[in-house]
């Protein structure tokens, strides 16, 4: 009998055995998924710019090697050393923020990298992930002590200052994420009703207000339910990102062999690369992409559920907004739903800086898991 019992506990195992696998093996498929489609959506614009196919490809197996040394020391060190060093750590992300509006290069009217030799940094993504650290370490304080969140505070401020810097390059895509994550990691930890709603209205005045202080984006937005009716300027983009999504069906073309990064789709390998995935995987491909994500966001919740502590719940909370929440951004973006902005696609679009960040934070998010399951041992 003892056998039989033995043999249906095994038969009833699970999958993974820890949440923190399964978040490895979801990063390691995306990985895969995400470098056959830089290499497939970049190969014509690279050979007709710099005289290789493979340009872009090889720069993005050097971001993964980076971004799998990030991931090591991150899950390597317990995740509470970040609240420690976090001063350090925002003075070299202000410093960079301030020093990219002088030295950085002008690439379509936005300063927004630092040369470092051979390949670039962009200090506005590292901004994302400390951004999610200041405001962890605030709300986990004030959960514990069991006193009521406010938005009106020294750590939202410095929050604020850091988006605002990221509003001079212009980049006001990541300056709304680097200020609303951790808005929403306040509205998800108990922030009272009537603050909410006082926060809302703040941002919809203050959304406003930088949408028309510059009047390309009030024009996107304008054309965002309509694309075709400026198909050839301010909706061209969405257009072709639309047609491209079509043109794929069921299946897709095929590896490869989607034709709308023969120069029809701007930013084919970067913000709009799932179009060109979805063109050569089809609605198949794109349903897979879809089913990766809400894993992530499932097993990450569990994660977070049993945190050793709130520090380590609220953080991973952050964490997940910003893996699933940029992913559903830039979905809603591709798919037609929101006006353009840069946010990139979570390991599927080409982006240095971008994807050693968010390697780093599954580091982090791995090892709260693993400090959750041995209770800090």
């Amino acid at each position: 009998m003892a056998d039989v019992r033995k043999s249906n506990s095994n038969s009833g195992k699970k999958f993974w055995t820890s949440d923190m696998e399964a978040i490895i093996a979801i990063m390691v498929v995306l990985l895969i998924l995400g470098t056959i489609n830089v290499f497939s959506s970049s190969f014509i614009f690279a050979e007709a710019e710099f005289d290789s196919p493979y340009f872009f490809l090889k720069r993005h197996v050097a971001n993964i090697v980076a971004g799998l040394a990030a991931f090591g020391v991150c899950f390597h060190f317990d995740y509470h050393v970040w609240r420690r060093w976090i001063v350090i750590i925002l003075i070299f992300t202000v410093a960079a923020l301030i020093l990219v509006l002088f030295i950085g290069p002008s690439v379509n009217g936005a300063r927004r990298w630092l040369p470092l030799g051979i390949t670039q940094f962009q200090p506005a993504e590292l901004a994302k992930l400390v951004s999610i650290m200041i405001a962890a370490a605030y709300i986990s304080v004030k959960i514990k002590l069991g006193q009521e969140l406010s938005y009106w505070t020294l750590q939202m401020g410095i929050i604020a200052f850091i988006a605002g810097l990221t509003e001079l390059e212009p980049d006001l895509g990541t300056a709304t994420i680097i200020f609303g994550i951790p808005l929403a990691m306040l509205i998800t930890s108990g922030l009272s009703r009537k603050k909410v709603l006082q926060l809302l209205g703040m941002a919809v005045a203050g959304a406003a207000i930088l949408i028309i202080r510059e009047p390309y984006r009030l024009e996107r937005l304008k054309i965002t339910y309509d694309p075709w009716s400026d198909a050839q300027d301010y909706g061209y983009q969405t257009v072709q990102s639309l047609s491209a999504i079509g043109s794929g069906e069921l299946t897709g073309m095929g590896l490869g062999v989607g034709v709308s990064k023969y120069d029809y789709l701007p930013e084919a390998h970067t913000d709009f690369a799932f179009a060109i995935f979805c063109q050569e995987n089809g609605f198949l491909g794109a349903i897979f992409v879809f089913l990766l994500f809400s894993a992530f966001a499932v097993y990450a919740a569990r994660i977070a559920n049993k945190a050793q502590d709130e520090y380590g719940q609220v953080l991973s909370m952050g964490i997940i907004l910003l893996v699933v929440g940029q992913a559903i951004a830039n979905l809603l973006m591709v798919g037609g739903m929101t006006p353009v902005v840069g946010v990139p696609l979570p390991f599927i679009s080409y982006g240095g800086t971008s994807l050693i960040v968010t390697m780093a934070a599954i580091g982090i998010l791995v090892n709260i898991g693993k400090q959750g399951d041995t209770g800090g041992g």
